[in-house]
């Protein structure tokens, strides 16, 4: 059998330290009721929990609140760009998409109201000359 106190590989990290949580902090922290309001995602805010804290279901539940406040901010800063720029490129498709089917169907139209407006005035100058400048 081997010895449990083998030395790991070179690549695996290794704990050096140990630090013992004081009891009773030496500097007054604000309670956990103000710890756990959300508030605005700033990082030199946040404090990390004891492993062995002992939380209760409302402050469980605001931590989750404020967790999800974070989140959403975040993907809010994005989401309106990212939006944005799709939607942008989905409207370009459709109208070069809708170009040529635009185009034939006003050549179309304009040409149906050139022949009637033709077909009206030869009908009404039936046998006269044009008109040349007068």
């Amino acid at each position: 059998m081997a010895s449990t106190l083998r030395t790991p590989p070179r690549f695996v990290p290794t704990l050096t330290t140990v630090l013992e949580i004081p009891a009773e902090p030496a500097s007054p922290e604000p309670p956990v009721e103000q710890v756990s309001q959300p508030g605005p995602a700033d990082p030199a805010n946040a404090m990390a929990l004891p492993p062995a804290a002992q939380l209760s279901q409302a402050e469980i539940v605001s931590l989750e609140e404020q967790l999800l406040h974070r989140v959403l901010q975040r993907v809010d800063l994005s989401l309106e760009e990212r939006l944005s720029d799709t939607v942008s490129a989905a409207v370009q498709h459709q109208l070069d998409a809708m170009v040529p089917r635009l185009r034939h169907e006003i050549e179309a139209v304009l040409r149906a109201l050139v022949i009637e407006a033709m077909a009206a005035e030869l009908s009404e100058n039936t046998g006269s000359t044009p008109a040349s400048g007068a």
